[in-house]
């Protein structure tokens, strides 16, 4: 399940999983279904 955040007037859906935030709540959905990372693959 994504979580729903506010930030610069605007609605985020974030992955609970890694932590990536969308702005669209379906692609947050279909990238959570398939996410299987405790943190996002861009932080290194």
């Amino acid at each position: 399940m994504v979580s729903q955040t506010e930030r610069d007037e605007m609605t985020w859906y974030e992955c609970e999983h890694c932590g990536l935030m969308f702005d669209d709540e379906s692609d947050a959905d279909q990238h959570e279904r398939n996410c299987d990372s405790e943190e996002p693959s861009y932080i290194q």
